[in-house]
């Protein structure tokens, strides 16, 4: 008797439970059987979705680049007056999980470490997000060498953060930009630049 969408669930409902076990015990506990059992549904429902576990797998990759290497470089990208108004954009990524999954990231930088094909996707996504930074200095004017040592630093500060497994209230997170904008800029934001950066995460939040 074929199955009602009810009883095999959706893609994306799949996908969901996926990156539930993949950032709570990562790739390893990402199997079909647990879950149909998290979903409640028949084991045999996944394949009306997925041709096996590596096409889940892949979606999962893909979710992450579109989602995290895609933004970033959306915001990095988008028009701004100043550097110091280009590095808010990018701070958005830090403060709205619908631009960037925070703990998606650390999942598949901890997955890759034991796969070496997504070794190479990942090292890929950090050179486009390197490029897109580098150029964004470049934009307001920083030489080359400069441009391309401070797109390390916010990468790697970042990075730290994810590995680290900080965890800030957003009110902390945003007290602490001014001073992060200006190590990263060597300029102080005014206050109208923070005023419109916190009406965003208020309306977002």
């Amino acid at each position: 008797m074929e199955q009602t969408n009810s009883q095999r669930g959706s893609e994306a409902l799949w996908l969901e439970a996926a990156y539930e076990l993949l950032t709570e015990s990562g790739v390893e506990a990402v199997k079909v059987m647990p879950l149909a059992k998290r979903l409640g549904l028949s084991r045999t429902s996944f394949y009306w979705h997925f041709k096996d576990r590596d096409a889940l797998l892949e979606a999962m990759i893909q979710k992450w680049e579109e989602k995290n290497t895609g933004n970033l470089i959306a915001r990095v990208e988008a028009y701004a007056d100043s550097i110091v108004e280009a590095i808010l954009n990018l701070f958005d990524c830090w403060l709205d999980n619908s631009l960037f999954d925070s703990d998606l990231d650390l999942a598949i930088r901890n997955w890759a470490r034991n796969d070496p094909a997504l070794q190479k996707r990942l090292d890929l996504a950090d050179k486009r997000r390197q490029d897109a930074l580098t150029a964004m200095f470049e934009r307001f004017g920083f030489d080359p060498s400069q441009a391309r040592v401070r797109a390390l630093t916010v990468m790697y500060t970042q990075i730290g953060y994810i590995s680290m497994k900080i965890r800030e209230d957003q009110a902390t997170r945003i007290a602490n930009i001014p001073d992060y904008v200006q190590v990263f800029t060597d300029q102080r934001p005014t206050a109208a630049d923070i005023e419109r950066f916190e009406s965003r995460h208020k309306r977002s939040g």
